[in-house]
């Protein structure tokens, strides 16, 4: 029989590629977004993949309990997918209710409806590894202790919680999964490793002349969307619901990172890089490097895109825009 899913935060970088993936096995794809005026910019991602004609898109909000029930009594998923969040790490310091209600709060409102109307789906929590924070193991699995150095984090980590929580209270099949960080394409301009990709990009194209950035020694374990979504949907394939890192193991400074970056369109980084103070967050998480053991014993997952090929695609990719835009 076709299994329909619901994934909140369908326009989304994630959100889209976890669209695309789960069309190709035979799925109903219904995502979930918020009502906008600008639905032609939200749905970019999904046009950018091809997609956007594949899928329902479904208006609502993870504030509004009773619109996420109604949802669900209309939609009917077997699997719902929750991506939704005000994600941007920086933004959550200038709008940490926000955060708190959307990203953390928003997740038992799902829940919630969940339990109510259809207890036999399977939930998927994107959970993050910036719950870790100021880390206290030098490898993070599931068992280390988070310890949240944002906003944005202290919500995310609440979201995991309740989904534990859900879980053990009501019987749920509710799986949480520890994303390190992931990127492609499709990534937000706000986020440093496209920001990074774009700027090079328009530097190679004589738009723009320099990089600002801020702290650019933390080091993160960089991994791309279409491998992560790919963990995503395997969580919900398992008899049992469970909780998994998904990771690369392998961590690298932003500064290397956009070495890759620079190095690839033939320029020096040192010539255009700017150092800027006002770019450092209040309190930065300086390193985070994933264990994904567990998810390759259990789940027969591992990453198979590296760094280095992920930078290059997504620099290509801010050239060709930058050229169309152009013409």
């Amino acid at each position: 029989m076709t299994r329909t899913a619901l994934i909140t935060g369908i326009t989304g970088q994630d959100g889209a590629y976890l669209a695309q993936l789960l069309l190709s096995k035979g799925y109903r794809v219904h995502g979930l977004a918020r009502r906008s005026s600008t639905a032609d910019v939200n749905t970019m991602r999904l046009k950018w993949l091809g997609i956007e004609n594949d899928v329902r898109i479904v208006d609502g909000n993870l504030t509004d309990l009773s619109g996420l029930s109604r949802t669900m009594r209309d939609v009917r998923p077997d699997e719902v997918y929750n991506l939704a969040a005000q994600s941007f790490v920086r933004s959550s310091w200038q709008q940490p209710i926000l955060t708190g209600n959307v990203t953390g709060i928003g997740v038992t409102n799902v829940l919630e409806a969940l339990r109510l109307e259809i207890p036999e789906a399977r939930f998927y929590q994107a959970s993050s590894s910036e719950m870790y924070g100021l880390i206290q193991e030098p490898v993070q699995s599931e068992t280390t202790p988070f310890h949240p150095r944002s906003p944005y984090a202290v919500a995310k980590v609440y979201g995991h919680w309740i989904t534990v929580n859900y879980r053990e209270s009501f019987g749920l099949h509710a799986s949480s999964g520890i994303l390190f960080n992931h990127e492609s394409p499709l990534r937000g301009i706000e986020f440093v490793t496209r920001k990074v990709t774009d700027a090079v990009a328009r530097i190679k194209k004589g738009l723009a002349r320099e990089l600002r950035l801020g702290n650019i020694d933390a080091k993160r374990d960089w991994g791309h969307s279409r491998d992560y979504v790919r963990a995503m949907w395997l969580m919900l394939q398992q008899d049992q619901p469970d909780d998994y890192v998904v990771a690369t193991g392998r961590t690298t400074t932003v500064r290397d990172m956009c070495r890759i970056a620079f190095e690839h369109v033939g320029l020096e980084m040192d010539d255009h890089l700017v150092i800027d103070p006002d770019l450092f967050r209040p309190a930065e998480v300086e390193i985070l490097r994933g264990n994904p053991a567990k998810a390759k014993a259990k789940l027969g997952w591992e990453a198979t895109i590296s760094l280095e090929e992920m930078i290059r695609e997504m620099v290509d990719a801010d050239l060709a825009r930058h050229s169309t835009a152009r013409r």
